[in-house]
């Protein structure tokens, strides 16, 4: 069940078998289904999650109702309501399964315990976080400069696999379109193809 977190922080830095063995200690592994709420607006966030398997979501929700998805999360990602999770301040997101998935838990101070075990570990959590800032801010540039075709293709090109396994809604929020803007979207590509 660790394979994608040995190949995550493989990727950024080099961490021995033993060190691996001992990192594995510090994580809760957790089975969830789709739809399954891992954390709710307005409770503290205890975990910081990493997918070994599935898609994740957070999102918020407005007053009327409507939901504003800030993140989507596959199988080798991290996702947490970070702010709520460091400083144990109330959530401003929602975060659920959009499918069946396998969760690796991992809570404040077992990550301050593995960071001081491994140093390490502490280098793949800064790169993570450096990654991830860059990341929202990219985003960010995106949602206040791209057009709704723009988004659309960026987003198919970086995430192939995301039109089968999200529904459309889910995407058009993640966008900040309407599902009938992202429909139109969807239509004026294929005529073209």
């Amino acid at each position: 069940m660790y394979e994608q977190l040995a190949k995550s922080i493989g990727d950024k830095v080099t961490l021995t078998e033993a060190d691996f063995e001992v990192c594995k200690t510090f994580f809760i592994p957790k089975k969830i289904r789709k739809k399954q709420t891992l954390l709710l607006e307005g409770d503290v966030c205890t975990y910081n999650a990493f997918i070994e398997k599935g898609i994740l979501r957070s999102y918020t929700t407005d007053e009327k109702g409507q939901e504003h998805i800030m993140q989507f999360a596959f199988e080798g990602w991290w996702i947490t309501d970070l702010s709520s999770f460091l400083m144990g301040v109330h959530s401003t997101f929602t975060i659920e399964a959009i499918e069946d998935s396998e969760l690796l838990l991992l809570t404040a101070t077992a990550r301050e315990e593995l960071m001081d075990a491994l140093p390490v570990f502490e280098r793949y959590q800064r790169l993570l976080l450096q990654n991830a800032y860059i990341a929202l801010q990219t985003r960010v540039n995106s949602a206040l400069t791209a057009t709704a075709e723009e988004k659309y293709t960026k987003l198919t090109i970086s995430y192939p696999d995301i039109i089968a396994r999200v529904p459309q809604h889910m995407i058009a929020s993640y966008l900040g379109l309407t599902p009938e803007t992202l429909s139109r979207v969807r239509k004026q590509i294929n005529l073209r193809k």
